[in-house]
């Protein structure tokens, strides 16, 4: 694996920063805290996405950028053989191959899946490969054996056989309390066949008194069939003889009835014969009523058209008012367009007026602004030129012959009178165009007459402009109302016209005295009319009362004739009162004790039934049983099974540790050869994993403190390339992080002198670290900064040369 390019915008400490990372030994250098570990940081998000990054992904924007800010990585790498271009953004990632322009992954979990299976390695072992971090290489020498062999097992994977194992044993736990539970649950095998056997007893008895029951029912149930006939007949004359009652009671009730109705008819005849009587004196009452009601009706319709008179009377009255103030407004209003063309006239001349007036204003008082802004600007550098003059004299009085020429700055000798003199007249020259000046501005100070004349007279102007505006607007308002007063007074001409003709066609005639009076006599007559229909309703109902009369007689002969058959039906009845409630009293004894014997043997139906229910229960307890045996048979097969793979794993894990030593052993010993040119050629791992170096196959029991930063260094290599080998990767890139921390100075110059031994087999060494004093042993230097002032990691070539893009971050403070 080879990077080529890294770009940063808004991760963590990083707001832009792009990164060119070249073969060789690679320095990154900077303060602790700056982001240099955010770089690596950055390339492993980018290949494995969230879990990679410290402190979740809400933490990876930087601090200081706006809550939507984008947050952006780009990794550029070649990996077998492929170049690999990785896009990852907070919510988004895509990865292109070889610089094509459509990716192969645009998904967070497609990019992350298919990186892991070009890699081969997980997040996990891609670290423990190319990442060492800080005080890894001497971690080993501060644990102790048990804790040496962990941490092996841990960076090669082997901790995957723990897990495995772990799952293993969570398994065999579950089947054991699985076991145990179904024990506890089970029932005993001796306390089912009793419950078996009592069950069976409780059937047999159950059984024998559920027949007895049956017996005891079906004798008293003979005894009421034998009663049933006996009694039915009974209740059946008892029944017809209540029926035979009613009947009576009802043809009494009937008969008294057609009675009162016989009564009654007999009252409304003779009301009939004197409705009769009444009626003869007012029928000649009632001969002019027809004549009254038709002149009246006459009456009421011209009453009508009356009224419509009165009412358009009123109308006509109404618009002839309105019609003649609208023909006076009219007439004042008539010579509107005339006046409007004369005013528009007048207003156009004094608008003319009224320009002139306002330009003479402004060119006169633009001449006087003028001539005042030059008064003050000579008098100013009058001033100026008088102060200067003042200096230069008293300089050359106070250095008398001596002085230099203001003028040419050469000595003065004996021109010293004549430039004094010289002076002295163009001060009096300056002071004396200086009052005049000044005189000139006192006079222009106030606003001359002509000015104030020339305001006056165009605010008067102003005054008869704005007048006429407003005589002009009334104008033009009577000039609109002249068109609607004249199609208003056609209008109401022709409404006039309309109610002329309207009064013309109402007919006249209208009599209110005769109206009046034959309204009160209309209502007399009506009066008597309604009398003369009630009581002619009356008679014209004798024909039906009679036809009611003789109805009512023939009825109650009818109900005469069927009380006596009633009467002689019910004597022929031969049950008697006393012999229905003993018959009664003894099919009720014999019921209820039918009843009980019924209920009896319904309960000892239930009971058989419960008891075969409870029978059944124990036979399917007693297969439930034989059940939970055959699956706890089976568990305890799966427990000895698991039991048996937890000791597998564990010897596993054990012959793999064996094994990891003496190939450790190999490769850390090939890399010590190649580091110290063949002087040292053997390392191995004891029993308890420390380290022990060979020189000429005699263990050394003292090394110095930079061969044991060798050893560490090559176990550390060895350990990586046995993980890129497992993975089907070539061991290519080897980062380390801060690895100097506890090395001094010399020690320091020994492990870069051993990285650098290493350029054969390693095509690209980055180191982190904030010592500076490693810069001399690098290829490239990459300096991390910070930016107080923007809170920003600040990135740069070692020799001052920064990074072609480095847009968003501030400059440094050598940089400014």
């Amino acid at each position: 694996m080879r990077l080529n390019r890294l770009r940063l915008l808004n991760f963590r400490q990083h707001v832009d920063t792009e990164i060119t990372f070249e073969t060789g030994l690679t320095g990154i250098i900077g303060p602790n805290g700056v982001g240099k570990s955010t770089i690596l940081e950055a390339v492993a998000w980018a290949l494995y996405g969230g879990d990679t990054a410290r402190g979740g992904k809400d933490s990876i924007r930087f601090a200081r950028a706006a809550p939507r800010a984008q947050v952006r990585v780009e990794l550029d790498f070649e990996l077998a053989g492929h170049r690999y271009r990785v896009l990852r953004g907070l919510t988004m990632a895509e990865v292109y191959l070889d610089g094509g322009d459509q990716p192969i992954a645009n998904s967070a979990t497609a990019v992350g899946d298919l990186l892991q299976r070009r890699l081969g390695m997980t997040r996990t072992e891609f670290f423990n490969t190319y990442f060492t971090g800080q005080k890894e290489l001497t971690v080993m020498g501060a644990l102790s054996a048990t804790e040496r062999g962990q941490f092996l097992s841990r960076v090669l994977g082997y901790e995957k056989l723990r897990a495995a194992q772990d799952l293993a044993d969570l398994r065999r736990r579950d089947l054991r309390n699985e076991i145990v539970g179904m024990r506890s649950g089970m029932p005993d095998a001796d306390a089912v066949a009793m419950e078996i056997h009592t069950s069976e007893a409780r059937v047999i008895a159950a059984r024998r008194e559920l027949d007895a029951a049956e017996a005891q029912r079906a004798r008293l149930q003979a005894q009421i069939d034998a009663l049933a006939p006996r009694w039915s007949e009974v209740q059946r004359q008892r029944d017809e003889l209540q029926l035979l009652d009613a009947d009576l009671r009802v043809t009494d009730i009937e008969f008294s009835a057609h009675q009162r109705n016989a009564e009654r008819v007999t009252v409304e005849l003779q009301h009939v014969a004197a409705a009769r009587e009444a009626l003869a004196p007012l029928a000649d009452q009632l001969v002019p009523f027809h004549e009254v009601g038709n002149e009246l009706g006459r009456l009421r319709e011209l009453a009508v058209h009356d009224g419509r008179r009165q009412a358009l009377l009123e109308q006509e009255k109404a618009l002839g008012a309105e019609l003649d103030g609208l023909r006076e407004q009219h007439a004042r209003v008539q010579s509107a367009p005339q006046l409007e063309e004369q005013v528009t006239l007048e207003l156009e001349t004094k608008r003319r007026a009224l320009e002139d007036a306002q330009g003479a204003l402004e060119a006169r008082r633009t001449a006087w602004v003028r001539d005042r802004q030059e008064a003050e600007t000579r008098r100013n550098a009058l001033r100026g030129t008088y102060q200067e003059l003042r200096d230069q004299r008293e300089k050359l009085v106070s250095l008398g012959d001596a002085g230099t020429c203001p003028t040419c700055q050469r000595p003065l000798g004996d021109h010293y009178r004549q430039v004094l003199d010289l002076l002295d007249s163009q001060i009096e020259t300056v002071s004396a165009d200086g009052s005049y000046f000044r005189s000139r501005l006192e006079q222009l100070d106030a606003m001359p007459q002509d000015i104030v004349d020339l305001d006056e007279e165009r605010r008067r102007i102003q005054g008869e402009v704005t007048a006429l505006e407003r005589r002009l607007a009334r104008v033009q308002v009577n000039v609109h109302q002249l068109a609607q007063l004249s199609r208003d007074v056609t209008a109401k001409e022709q409404r006039h016209e309309m109610l002329g003709k309207e009064l013309a066609a109402i007919p006249g005639g209208y009599d209110r005295a005769r109206h009046q009076q034959l309204e009160a006599e209309f209502e007399r007559l009506a009066a008597l009319n309604t009398q003369a229909n009630r009581l002619n309703t009356q008679v014209e109902r004798e024909p039906s009362l009679k036809r009611e009369q003789e109805s009512i007689a023939r009825s109650l002969l009818a109900l005469a004739a069927k009380r006596d058959a009633v009467l002689s039906r019910r004597a022929a009845l031969a049950v008697t009162e006393e012999e229905f409630a003993a018959l009664r009293d003894q099919h009720t004894a014999v019921s209820a004790q039918l009843h009980a014997a019924t209920l009896g043997a319904m309960n000892q139906k239930t009971e058989a039934a419960l008891a075969q229910a409870a029978l059944e229960r124990a036979m399917s307890t007693r297969e439930d049983l034989a059940r939970v045996e055959q699956q706890l048979a089976r568990l305890e097969s799966e427990k000895r099974l698991h039991d048996e793979l937890h000791r597998a794993y564990s010897d596993l894990r054990t012959d793999l540790n064996f094994a990891m030593r003496p190939e450790l052993s190999e490769l850390a010993s090939a890399f010590l050869t190649e580091l110290t040119d063949a002087r040292y050629t053997e390392l191995e791992l004891d029993d308890k994993y420390r380290i022990v170096v060979l020189e000429d196959g005699v263990p050394k029991p003292v090394i110095s403190g930079g061969e044991e930063d060798l050893a560490n260094l090559v176990l550390r290599l060895a350990i990586s390339q046995m993980i890129a080998e497992r993975a089907g990767q070539a061991f290519s890139l080897l980062v380390l992080d801060e690895i100097f921390g506890s090395l001094d100075e010399t020690r320091r110059h020994n492990v870069v002198e051993l990285l650098r031994g290493l350029q054969d087999r390693f095509e690209q060494v980055i180191l982190i670290t904030h010592i500076e004093g490693v810069r001399d042993g690098l290829d490239q230097v990459i300096e991390v900064g910070f930016d107080e002032q923007t809170g920003a990691a600040v990135v740069r070539r070692g020799a001052g040369a920064t990074f072609p893009a480095l847009a968003g971050a501030a400059p440094s403070a050598d940089e400014a």
